[in-house]
């Protein structure tokens, strides 16, 4: 039997403590907190992998200070529309949702797609009409809005410029030696209606496969998904046997030369070493080994 992890992110920015503050900075650290040990109490009763991670991210998009579900970021035209996807490192079944407004929580129509669809993604209204059809849960676009998000778009209009933001993520490794990762987005700061990000893109933002890796990324969503990150670190474990942490950070750093934009990440190979790589400032970030003490972090000390 083998030791069980979780990872989770909250996401990666270019920010000081400053620009944080104390307040913001220890309700990401309560926030982080929870969401792993909620995921961690799955993997520590013998539950799977796969429902650790979805688990730990619905944490998240339930809390309004990350930006995924509750708290998403707004497009250019002050609509919410989320985007999420998990994977099963076992099967190597996926579920992937994009352009979502309603849906309470992106990541359980994601795991309820990888579950119960024959398609791995499905968009906007099809994507709603499927949550409907399995009774998931539904809240007025107003439940999703924070004056947060609305002060960034505003402020961002202003600066005539798409702002990037936040993504969360977790990594798992079960007692039964099976991984998983999921992911979940509000987007980015005045998108274009109706833009997606790497977030649902297999082998983008989200991979995972028990004889290789596990992978959930954050960032510049369209550097991402040129580079394929998350299928990069799985052919550099896989192919050329590299070391995982190794492997993020060469991986975020392919085709530098042509692909601009931060590509950060957190991944856990088959033996549940683990790979945090991020280009930011800070990245949330939080993990749990087996019995071990938890680790909560946001800048590099």
């Amino acid at each position: 039997m083998k030791d069980f992890v979780i990872v989770i992110h909250g996401g990666a920015e270019n920010k000081t403590r400053r620009d944080i503050g104390s307040d913001l900075e220890a309700a990401y650290r309560r926030g982080l907190e929870e969401a792993l040990l909620v995921g961690w109490e799955i993997l520590n009763s013998g539950g799977a992998a796969i429902d650790a991670v979805e688990a730990a991210v619905r944490t998240m998009e339930n809390n309004y200070i990350f930006n995924a579900g509750k708290g998403g970021a707004y497009t250019e035209k002050y609509k919410n529309e989320f985007d999420a996807s998990i994977m099963c490192g076992q099967t190597l079944k996926a579920g992937a949702v994009a352009g979502v407004q309603r849906v309470k929580n992106p990541i359980n129509l994601a795991k309820t797609i990888l579950d119960k669809s024959k398609h791995v993604l499905l968009t906007g209204e099809g994507a709603e009409e499927f949550a409907l059809e399995h009774h998931l849960e539904f809240k007025p676009i107003e439940y999703f809005r924070t004056k947060k998000q609305l002060d960034e778009l505003e402020k961002t209009k202003e600066e005539e410029k798409v702002k990037e933001f936040d993504t969360v993520g977790a990594v798992a490794l079960d007692k039964n030696g099976n991984l998983a990762a999921a992911t979940s987005t509000g987007g980015l700061v005045n998108q274009h209606n109706g833009r997606v990000g790497d977030t649902p893109i297999i082998g983008a933002g989200t991979y995972a496969n028990n004889e290789v890796c596990a992978i959930s990324c954050t960032g510049e969503g369209e550097g991402i998904m040129r580079a394929v990150v998350g299928h990069e670190v799985y052919a550099l474990v896989k192919y050329l046997k590299m070391p995982i942490q190794e492997a993020c950070q060469q991986a975020a750093n392919v085709y530098k030369d042509k692909i601009e934009g931060d590509k950060n990440l957190i991944a856990l190979d088959s033996q549940g070493t683990i790979g945090i790589y991020y280009e930011t400032d800070l990245m949330f970030r939080a993990f749990k080994k087996g019995q071990q003490p938890h680790t909560v972090a946001i800048w590099e000390d």
